[in-house]
C-alpha cells in the first residue's frame, strides 16, 4: 500500500491535528505528572520525584540540537509516525520494568528514551503544521491544537490515573501501574498506525545528507536563530511566561495526595484522576477552544497577549487558597481545579502563537520553532526541578503563595516584549 497521502490535504485539518497533538500531550504528561503519582504511591520521596521526573524532560529542551537533521532526512511525516510507534513499544517496557528489583533506575532510563522519542515527534509534527497551514489557518486551528494536546494531558493525568487508582485496590500498586503503562503503549501504537494513513505530506522525500551537511545546517540554524530581530526579548518572554507554572504543576498532584497533617488534601489516587479527567478535562478544552476563537481573527496583539497571560497565571491563586484553607469538600477542590485548568488552556495559546508568529518564520521554520519550544520547556523544567526542594522547605501553604509571587515576571515581559502580527499586517497590505 502506498503511503502517499497528498490527497489528505483536502481533508479538514482536524482529522490529523486531533490525533497528532493528542500524541504530543500523552507522553509528556505521562512523564511529567502521571509518573510522579506512580512513584509517590510506590514510596519514592517528593524531592526525588520532583527532581528526576523533571530531569527526564530535558530532551524537550534539547530537541533543537537534532531538529535540523529532521530537515535533511526522509519526511516530517515519517518521523511523526515512527516515533509514535517507538513510544508505544517503550511504554510497554516501562510497565514490565516495574516488576524488577531496580525498577526506579530502569524505568527512569526508559522514560528518558521516551522523552527523546516524544521530543523528536513534536519537532516533526510542528513542522507539518507550519508547512501545511498558512498564517491565517495556523491561528484558526491553534485553539484546536491546544485543545487536543490538553485533552491528552488530562486523559493521561486524569482518566489513566483514575484507572490506576481503581486497579491499585485490586492488584497492588506496581501491577496496576504496569497495566496503565501498557494502556499508554497501546494508545500510542494505535495513533501511529492511524497517522501513516491520515497525516498529510506534501514535501518530497529527501535524499540522505552527510553528517557534515547536517552539522553545517545546525550551525546555520543556530546562527540565524540568534540573529532574529528582538530575539533576546522574545527569549525572556518564552522563559518567564511559564516560570510559575513549572513550579505549581509539578507539586500540585503531590499536594493533593499528601495527608492533611502534612499540609496536603489527603485525596486518593482515584479522586485525583477523577478531578483531572472530568472537571479538568472539560475546563481545559473549553479554555483552549475559546482562546482559539479569541485570537483567530486579529492574531496576537498587546492587549490579547496580556489577557492570555492573566488567564494563564492568576488562577494559581486557586491552589494557594486550597493550601491555606485545606477544604474537605471535593466540589470545592473541583471548582479550584476547573478555574486553574480553564485559565491554563486559555493562556497557553499565547506562547504557542507567539512562537509561530514572532520566532518561527524564516528559512528554518520547523527548526526555529523547535528551538524556541525547547527553550520554553527549559523554562518549565528548571523551576520544576527545584519545586520539590522549595515545597519541602516552605511547606505547601507558603509554597503556593510563593507561586503567586513568581507570576510577576510573566506580566512584566508580556507588557514589554515586541510583537509581530502577520494577520493584521496582511489585512493592512
Amino acid at each position: 500500500m502506498s503511503l502517499n497521502t497528498n490527497n489528505n490535504r483536502t481533508l479538514n485539518p482536524l482529522f490529523w491535528i486531533s490525533t497528532t497533538w493528542f500524541a504530543m500531550g500523552l507522553p509528556f504528561v505521562a512523564l511529567s505528572s502521571a509518573s510522579a503519582i506512580m512513584y509517590k504511591n510506590i514510596g519514592v520521596s517528593d524531592s526525588s520525584i520532583a527532581f528526576w521526573t523533571s530531569l527526564i524532560m530535558l530532551p524537550w529542551s534539547l530537541k533543537p540540537l537534532w531538529g535540523p537533521f529532521l530537515e535533511l532526512y526522509k519526511t516530517k511525516k515519517f518521523f511523526v509516525y515512527i516515533t509514535q510507534v517507538l513510544t508505544g513499544v517503550l511504554f510497554g517496557l516501562v510497565g514490565l520494568s516495574l516488576q524488577l528489583d531496580h525498577f526506579f533506575s530502569i524505568s527512569i532510563t526508559l522514560l528518558t528514551i521516551i522523552a527523546i522519542s516524544g521530543a523528536t515527534h513534536d519537532t516533526a509534527a510542528d513542522g507539518v503544521y507550519l508547512n501545511e497551514l498558512d498564517a491565517r489557518h495556523q491561528a484558526k486551528y491553534v485553539g484546536w491544537q491546544g485543545a487536543f494536546y490538553n485533552i491528552a494531558k488530562v486523559f493521561s493525568g486524569g482518566v489513566l490515573v483514575y484507572l490506576a487508582g481503581i486497579l491499585e485496590q485490586r492488584t497492588g500498586v506496581k501491577t496496576a501501574w504496569m497495566l496503565v503503562m501498557f494502556a499508554y503503549g497501546a494508545i500510542m501504537l494505535g495513533i501511529g498506525l492511524y497517522t501513516i494513513r491520515m497525516l498529510p505530506s506534501n514535501e518530497e522525500k529527501k535524499k540522505s545528507a552527510s553528517f557534515q551537511e547536517g552539522m553545517a545546517t545546525l550551525k546555520d540554524v543556530i546562527v540565524t536563530f540568534f540573529q532574529k530581530k528582538n530575539i533576546v526579548y522574545s527569549l525572556l518572554f518564552i522563559v518567564l511566561y511559564r516560570f510559575a507554572e513549572g513550579q505549581a504543576i509539578k507539586i500540585t498532584p503531590l499536594f493533593f495526595k499528601a495527608g492533611r497533617d502534612a499540609g496536603g488534601l489527603g485525596l486518593s489516587t482515584s479522586e485525583i484522576g477523577l478531578l483531572y479527567g472530568t472537571i479538568g478535562a472539560i475546563a481545559f478544552v473549553l479554555g483552549s477552544i475559546v482562546a482559539g476563537h479569541f485570537v483567530s481573527k486579529k492574531g496576537l496583539d498587546r492587549k490579547r497577549l496580556l489577557i492570555l497571560c492573566a488567564f494563564f497565571n492568576v488562577p494559581f491563586a486557586a491552589y494557594a487558597l486550597l493550601a491555606v484553607y485545606q477544604p474537605v469538600s471535593l466540589p470545592v477542590i473541583a471548582g479550584a481545579v476547573a478555574v486553574e485548568y480553564f485559565g491554563y488552556g486559555f493562556g497557553f495559546i499565547g506562547i504557542i502563537l507567539f512562537i509561530m508568529q514572532n520566532i518561527a518564520p524564516g528559512k528554518y521554520k520547523m527548526a526555529h520553532y523547535a528551538f524556541a519550544s525547547g527553550i520554553v520547556n527549559l523554562g518549565f523544567m528548571i523551576p520544576s526541578m527545584i519545586s520539590g526542594i522549595l515545597s519541602d522547605y516552605l511547606g505547601y501553604k507558603s509554597f503556593f503563595i510563593w507561586v503567586l509571587i513568581a507570576t510577576i515576571p510573566a506580566f512584566i515581559v508580556t507588557w514589554l516584549v515586541p510583537l509581530h502580527n502577520p494577520i493584521e499586517e496582511g489585512k493592512s497590505n
